[in-house]
């Protein structure tokens, strides 16, 4: 029997544990598994390898991501660290414009000691990303909405060029979750998340989840798992099945307050730009409506010139200050020197990540409370 999106969110997976009765599945917290003989194992070996717990969460995954496969990481870059371990020597990646920093990080700072290159991109120029190919060119890695100017990517008509040139697509699908968005029915490959983020989104664990459709991409990312070694423990595989049964209501609320906070913001007088494709006149309001079920609640900022936006994040009182974002708690960081700060000055600005740019991931406290906390931060922040 198939269920709409709220049921999966609860009973996909492994759905409680059959031999006791317990509603949650249990947490197996062991390293290793007895076995009946020599070569004579009950399906388990070595929790590195694969644990039930895990196991759980990674088919739990997989069912809401539309996919078949799913595997677990101890964090987003764990993650990212294994897809980018696929490829080789020689090979390139074209990259969205404004990429999450330690995205960008990975690629420039490690894997370009390998061999692999990247081109950065703005993908939702069509044309820019179909130029960009070469025989060189092994996948596309886009951001949809990207991190931190929220610009939307058309992931279908990417897939089509992918396609056309015999490329895979990476999607990173963080800021909306497969609640809002399923990049694998517009023609990813692979879909990447922190689960650090929304999934979880109590800000207590750090993950990182990756959901693929086919069975020979997923072997070879199962085996580099297991090489790797980066995945996510028992407790924590537990703590994120347990985020993600409430993702639906948490997303419901996350997107109605930021939807009213973007609104404020666009008639406030304070900002100079905010960027939230739930806004009619965002470049991306169109095919952010065709491809997901929502806006999503990241929205940035830039402050006017008249505010300061160091005196602005301390004189914050509700909102918290931190990285990270997609907790229920709402929170602003300041991309230029935080989550970006890994990328150049010159790419970051010239993309729009200037240091008057603020991030807001919109929280579920009530809209008005975070609306009356911006405004008294911005308000005592004037110059």
């Amino acid at each position: 029997m198939s269920y709409a999106i709220n049921s999966l969110l609860i009973h996909g997976g492994i759905d409680g544990d059959e031999t006791t009765g317990a509603v949650n599945v249990p947490i197996y917290q062991t390293s290793t598994y007895k076995q009946d003989g020599l070569g004579e194992d009950r399906g388990w070996e070595y929790s590195r390898t694969g644990n039930p717990t895990r196991a759980a969460l990674e088919k739990l995954i997989a069912d809401l991501e539309q996919g078949e496969y799913g595997l677990a990481f101890a964090s987003g870059l764990a993650a990212i660290n294994t897809v980018l371990s696929i490829f080789e020597r020689g090979d390139k990646l074209i990259v969205s414009d404004n990429i999450y920093g330690g995205t960008f990080r990975i690629l420039d700072q490690v894997f370009k000691n390998f061999g692999i290159e990247y081109k950065i991109v703005n993908t939702s120029n069509l044309e820019e990303v179909e130029l960009a190919i070469d025989h060189t060119v092994k996948a596309i890695y886009v951001e949809s909405p990207a991190n931190p100017l929220l610009t939307v990517t058309d992931i279908k008509a990417v897939s089509n060029i992918a396609k056309n040139y015999n490329k895979l697509l990476i999607v990173d699908n963080t800021f909306l979750t497969p609640y809002l968005q399923r990049p694998l029915t517009l023609g990813a490959d692979i879909v990447i998340h922190s689960g650090t983020k929304y999934l979880g989104g109590h800000s207590d664990t750090v993950s990182g989840l990756v959901v693929v459709k086919d069975s020979r991409l997923a072997e070879r990312l199962y085996y580099l798992q297991n090489a790797i070694g980066g995945v996510l423990p028992p407790f924590d595989s537990f703590l994120m099945i347990r985020g993600i049964k409430t993702l639906g209501v948490r997303m419901d609320r996350h997107v109605a307050n930021a939807e009213k906070v973007a609104r404020w913001l666009v008639d406030s007088g304070y900002v100079q730009k905010v960027y939230y494709p739930g806004l009619e006149t965002d470049p991306g309001y169109e095919v952010q409506k065709k491809q997901a079920d929502g806006p999503g609640a990241m929205v940035s900022f830039v402050l006017d010139a008249k505010y300061d936006y160091r005196k602005f994040f301390k004189n914050l009182k509700l909102v918290t200050l931190a990285e990270s974002l997609g907790g229920v708690e709402s929170l602003v960081c300041h991309p230029a020197s935080m989550t970006h700060a890994a990328i150049p000055k010159e790419i970051r600005e010239s993309v729009g990540i200037v240091d008057e740019l603020i991030r807001l991931s919109v929280g579920i406290e009530d809209a008005d409370d975070i609306i009356e906390d911006l405004k008294q931060a911005i308000e005592s922040s004037a110059k």
